[in-house]
């Protein structure tokens, strides 16, 4: 292929696009990339990570070691903070320097692609054949895929199980908005509190956010649609009748999950990052998808992961690192990663390996087979802007500065 038509096309618009992509990062420090002088089937490959609590004992950092070993070379690897990682991702390709391996947050994958400083899976023959498709959309931009999943992680709505009990709530019952919201108003009439979440004036805002948005059948391109405006009339209508508190407008998912700790609160909505944590709360908790306005699970946004194959001046290293990727993701070793990294697997082997291995996981399963990439239907850099304007409807919504629909007119004013 050739690398040097694309090589330096980070343009000032990439580089502001990414300064917003890299902020999109809903869960979850080093040096430079391919600079060995030996041949490129052997010597030393760069790895660059979003995993910094990982050091040279971890898992992790072994099955890297490992793959480095099956394929002959060594293996040189940095672990950056999620935002850290895509600057220096910029910076690396303007400098002819990349990473051989890249794994990155999936909303930067399209950025990055777009600015040339990727490999398409056509390129460099990475075969994703068995990925969830709703999964691997993540990484497509302009009908062509940048890498693939490592794992995936995304929202649902866990639930205590003894306040829901107290107020005579069967959570079968709850399937749909309605029944979610008769729920909450018998968990407040028993004098507990009903739902916590994120809507913070920031990406976690509209990454929690987006599953109701979805969940109502309206599309990231209208975002003032009469069915956007009922998803947004339904948080707006949540903390006017006490049902979510008013700390949802400076809450981030963490501060969201803390109140639900305190086991006070009926359903959160929070991902599978907080598995840990659950597992610590001191009251026994459920877990279910976020259910859609009529039924149903809806669509929640996909965190986690894509291992992608930046572009290199010496085209020769790719066979290589294209045996490094496949090794990261192949099945064996994707149950042991997506296990480290509290990551529902790509594909349905190892996930339906993950539910065997732990049958609490099964709907965290289910979220991610309804789940959708923030970046899919090729919205790749527009995302950001329009996220940023999603966040800001919904700031302004429930802060009662405007209606949900005259929030969202606004938004999608400014999002054209």
């Amino acid at each position: 292929m050739n690398s040097s038509s694309r090589q330096r096309r980070l343009t000032a618009a990439a580089l502001t696009a990414l300064a917003v992509a890299v902020a999109a990062t809903a869960c979850s420090s080093g040096s430079g990339g391919s600079t060995d002088t030996e041949g490129a089937g052997s010597g030393t490959y760069t790895v660059w990570d979003p995993y910094p609590q990982f050091d040279k004992a971890s898992a992790w950092t072994k099955l890297l070691d490992k793959c480095g070993t099956e394929a002959g070379v060594k293996i040189k690897r940095t672990g950056f903070d999620t935002s850290d990682l895509a600057n220096k991702t910029l910076l690396a390709a303007q400098q002819g320097n990349s990473p051989d391996v890249l794994i990155v947050d999936n909303p930067v994958v399209s950025t990055l692609a777009e600015a040339g400083v990727l490999t398409t899976t056509e390129e460099n023959k990475l075969d994703t054949s068995s990925v969830d498709p709703n999964l691997l959309a993540a990484g497509q931009s302009g009908g062509k895929t940048y890498g693939t999943p490592i794992g995936a992680n995304t929202l649902a709505l866990y639930y205590n199980k003894a306040v829901l009990k107290e107020a005579g709530v069967d959570v079968a019952s709850v399937t749909d908005w309605k029944s979610l919201t008769a729920a909450l108003e018998k968990v407040k009439k028993a004098g507990k509190k009903g739902i916590t979440f994120s809507a913070i004036g920031t990406e976690e805002g509209s990454f929690q956010f987006l599953p109701w948005f979805w969940g109502s059948g309206a599309k990231l391109t209208e975002l003032d649609s009469a069915q956007a405006v009922s998803a947004l009339s339904l948080w707006k209508d949540w903390l006017k009748a006490g049902y979510a508190p008013n700390s949802v407008l400076n809450n981030t998912q963490t501060t969201s999950w803390q109140e639900f700790a305190t086991g006070d609160y009926a359903f959160a909505e929070n991902g599978t990052w907080q598995l840990g944590n659950a597992a610590k709360a001191g009251f026994e908790y459920g877990v279910l998808p976020v259910p859609a306005a009529s039924g149903g699970n809806a669509a929640a946004p996909t965190g986690g992961e894509f291992v992608t194959l930046p572009v290199q001046e010496d085209t020769g290293r790719y066979t290589t690192t294209q045996k490094l990727a496949t090794c990261l993701t192949s099945t064996d070793n994707l149950l042991e990663t997506d296990t480290t990294l509290s990551y529902v697997a790509p594909t349905s082997e190892v996930q339906d390996k993950q539910v065997a291995a732990n049958p609490e996981l099964k709907p965290w399963v289910d979220a991610v087979k309804a789940a959708k990439g923030r970046t899919s239907d090729d919205l790749g850099t527009k995302y950001p802007k329009i996220s940023e304007q999603l966040w800001k409807a919904v700031q302004s919504a429930l802060s009662g500065s405007a209606s949900p629909k005259d929030a969202l007119g606004s938004a999608q004013a400014a999002a054209k």
